[in-house]
């Protein structure tokens, strides 16, 4: 299986990067975060999509603790048109405490763009990211579904956000 670098899954990337710092209004990001249970496999169950993601099926970020104590990112997916695996890596960090889920990523060297937790279960199975605005949503699984109630609860609060859930890609998993 051959990779390919300059995709970007869940990266944010660089169509993020002048606003790195900033939310969506009106959103919140997720305090008394364990960075180190968040660490691991996330499936993305449901996606704005944009360049970097299109004709993407079964996309996973895996999160680990790097030497340098950044989290280092791998996201991958599959090109259902291109019949590839494709993957990226990059680096996250902290925008302030590492207990507070408000994060940047890079992709492309002192380019940073925003990672927002803006919802997180007690027990790490669910979560979902928001970039710097309405533009970027992800809601993420440990496994490659979500209960129908988790979806509910996060939909409502994309669409208090001003989320356009119409515009929301359900995401295939088909080979993970």
């Amino acid at each position: 299986m051959k990779y390919r670098s300059g995709f970007l899954l869940v990266s944010l990337g660089a169509l993020l990067i002048g606003s790195c710092a900033s939310l969506p209004k009106g959103a919140d990001v997720v305090n008394g975060i364990d960075k180190t249970r968040y660490l691991g496999v996330w499936y993305e169950i449901a996606r704005y999509d944009f360049a970097f993601e299109k004709d993407l099926s079964d996309t996973t970020a895996t999160y680990t603790l790097r030497d340098d104590g950044k989290i280092g990112v791998t996201n991958r997916g599959y090109n259902y048109v291109k019949e590839k695996w494709t993957e990226a890596r990059a680096k996250a960090r902290f925008r302030g405490d590492d207990t507070v889920g408000a994060l940047e990523v890079s992709f492309f060297g002192p380019f940073y763009s925003a990672y927002n937790i803006i919802a997180l279960d007690p027990e790490y199975r669910y979560a979902m990211v928001a970039g710097s605005s309405i533009k970027y949503l992800w809601i993420l699984s440990r496994t490659t579904t979500l209960p129908d109630a988790v979806k509910q609860e996060y939909l409502q609060l994309a669409a208090s956000l001003g989320y356009p859930l119409e515009n929301l890609v359900w995401v295939e998993h088909t080979r993970n």
